[in-house]
């Protein structure tokens, strides 16, 4: 009876390292050579595995983008909400959750411009989409949290507002006029809003 357990066990760790094998494989090609020169077929073979195993976890390259990336921006967030914890100034503790993001975003500057079109007009059916849609969801959430600290905005505001902080980020990030732009750059534009939508301080 307990040979069942083991093996499903083990095909969930295989299924994992497949997995973990495509995310380290796809980041590093896309990292070199950015998202529209890489092909699946040197994703596979960095991976070690076949196109057709391949698919089965990121059917296009997008969603092979979206799944790096994701991976990628869920560290920035976990960064970005632990540094606001120990900020007492809202508006600083708002820039602390945008700074990680801002920085995993322009790593690659074209692959960051595609997945953010990707979270735009992606197939929100496809997982790896839905991934990236619960980040941003999370992402608001983090902001809208740190602003309700402030007794001057209405709890029934912040999640308003952090939506509105969240779109100029994203923005900002996806703008044309911003593509040579640096990270600190992007933060002070991203800043400028910001400080226009919360209270005065």
């Amino acid at each position: 009876m307990s040979v069942a357990p083991q093996s499903v066990g083990r095909r969930e760790r295989n299924k994992q390292d497949k997995l973990d094998r495509i995310t380290a494989a796809a980041r590093e090609l896309f990292s070199e050579h950015g998202v529209d020169d890489v092909t699946t077929q040197q994703i596979a073979d960095k991976a070690d595995i076949g196109t057709g195993t391949l698919f089965l976890y990121a059917k296009t390259k997008a969603e092979l983008l979206l799944l790096v990336q994701n991976s990628s921006y869920a560290d920035a967030l976990v960064e970005g909400k632990t540094a606001a914890e120990a900020i007492p100034d809202v508006f600083e503790a708002v820039m602390a959750i945008v700074r990680p993001v801002v920085e995993c975003n322009r790593k690659q500057i074209d692959n960051g411009r595609t997945y953010l079109r990707e979270i735009v007009f992606g197939d929100p059916e496809e997982p790896h989409h839905r991934d990236a849609l619960a980040l941003t969801v999370q992402t608001e959430e983090a902001i809208a949290d740190v602003l309700r600290r402030d007794p001057r905005i209405e709890p029934r505001d912040a999640a308003t507002l952090a939506h509105m902080v969240s779109a100029v980020m994203f923005v900002s990030m996806a703008a044309t006029i911003n593509i040579s732009s640096s990270v600190d750059e992007i933060l002070a534009e991203i800043s400028e809003h910001v400080a226009v939508l919360l209270p005065r301080r």
